[in-house]
């Protein structure tokens, strides 16, 4: 009696089958686990952002804020819960803040009945801050893989600026959310065919419009991605399209500010009138890296008593051109000074042992440097490791080294490297899972990914 034996090649086809099948039942059950995972990474960083708002809050009671600029961003939602004109003081301060956290803040206190207490404000930081840890994973994931996101988030979850700046009002916990949303926007720009790549920097331009909006300073950040792209691999054709539309589509969130700004002034002002006191706080003969705006009221009195005819600009505009030009005269006339000054404020922006009184006692610190030091030279070493990567592999450092350059020449904190911190843990956390010996993007198939 005979017997069939299979043919090799359905045999082989079937093994090959069978085998594929298992590859994607145990992929299915490593999502569910990563996703698992996520959840109670999230979970933990909400947990957390609301103890620490609570401490925060008993700790500065029973004064509302701890820093000036959160009184501010207060006032101006205030006025746009009330219907109020959109001004911090008075008329002569109608372009003192971006809108974008003033309006923030006043649809969660009309949700909250109008009048919450500072710390029912706070709880939106800390939603906004877990957020926040859940984009660090997206980011993660998508230039890396999902273990190299799990492990960014746990580290942005625990990290102790991350969790502070989740706790101000400030403008911090939407920044950086938008930031990282621009991000991961970018990547994928950077990986999709023309029309998807097209589609993606249509809405990464508008996070970076939105952005700039919460937080001023994030204005030039735009054209220069947009530059970075033309040079990037990829058609001459494509790369225009996609930076022209990064740059159309982050100006569609301003032009109503713009608009604004241009019927009340009578000049096109980009950001804010307090260009010139943000530029004179960093550069003038009294600076030292750190904020003192005392000779703020100087220049008032001195354009205020200026004689003014009808055809005059506006109070405010004045002021922000005077001591605008003050600062580059000052700067012009004593250039190895203002290279000194850029030394310190690069000190203080990346030091490893804070020197802020804020700070308090050695405990805080100690604290801040134990967790900051590992995560600059983990960062380091991946900006060399993975340099393959290319324009991905960028968006993780450049915010680094946008900061730096915006805060060498304006003032520097501690607090403004925070959320180019988030993208540099990226960067560290890749490095820890390379270590564990997990599979990264290798170059080969790194440049199979980046089409534009």
């Amino acid at each position: 009696m005979c017997t069939e034996r299979p043919i090799p090649e359905v045999r082989e086809l079937g093994e090959n089958k069978v085998g594929s099948a298992k590859k994607r039942s145990l992929g299915g059950v490593e999502i569910q686990k990563h996703s698992r995972m996520l959840w109670l990474v999230l979970a933990a960083a909400l947990v957390v952002r609301v103890v620490a708002a609570v401490v925060w809050q008993q700790q500065i009671d029973p004064e509302p804020f701890r820093f000036g600029d959160s009184d501010s961003y207060w006032v101006l939602a205030q006025t746009i819960v009330n219907g109020e004109p959109y001004q911090y003081g008075g008329p002569t301060a109608q372009v003192f803040r971006m809108p974008g956290y003033p309006l923030l803040l006043a649809g969660w206190m009309t949700l909250l009945g109008g009048e919450p207490s500072v710390l029912a404000v706070r709880m939106l930081s800390v939603f906004l801050g877990t957020l926040t840890v859940g984009l660090v994973y997206l980011l993660g994931m998508q230039i890396f893989n999902r273990t190299t996101g799990l492990v960014a988030a746990l580290i942005t979850a625990f990290y102790p600026g991350a969790i502070v700046s989740s706790v101000l009002i400030l403008s911090e916990p939407p920044f950086c959310l938008l930031m990282l949303l621009q991000l991961i926007l970018l990547v994928k720009c950077s990986r999709a065919e023309m029309s998807g790549a097209l589609a993606f920097a249509f809405l990464a331009g508008i996070a970076g419009g939105c952005a700039t909006l919460v937080r001023p300073s994030w204005l030039l950040f735009n054209p220069l991605v947009a530059a970075f792209l033309l040079v990037v691999a990829g058609t001459a054709s494509r790369k225009l399209l996609v930076s022209l539309t990064l740059m159309v589509a982050m100006c569609i969130p301003l032009a109503p500010w713009w608009v604004r700004n241009a019927r009340l002034i009578g000049h096109f002002v980009p950001t804010t009138l307090q260009v010139g006191a943000s530029l004179y706080d960093g550069l003038n003969p009294d600076a030292d890296g750190g904020s003192e705006m005392s000779f703020v009221p100087k220049f008032r009195e001195t354009v205020e008593a200026e004689e003014v005819g009808p055809e005059d600009d506006v109070l405010e505009y004045r002021l922000d051109q005077r001591m605008k030009q003050a600062s580059i005269d000052w700067a012009k006339q004593h250039p190895g000074r203002v290279l000194q000054l850029a030394g310190i404020k690069f000190l203080r922006l990346w030091n490893v042992w804070p020197n802020a009184a804020e700070f308090g006692g050695w405990l805080p610190r100690l604290l801040v440097t134990v967790s900051y030091a590992p995560l600059l030279i983990l960062g380091l070493i991946g900006v060399w490791r993975f340099r393959h990567l290319g324009f991905a592999w960028m968006l993780c450092w450049l915010p680094a080294v946008y900061f730096t350059a915006l805060h060498v020449v304006f003032v520097s904190s501690l607090r403004y490297r925070e959320p180019a911190m988030l993208t540099w843990i990226v960067l560290a956390a890749a490095v820890i899972v390379s270590w564990r010996g997990d599979r990264l993007p290798s170059p080969a198939n790194s440049d199979e990914q980046q089409t534009v």
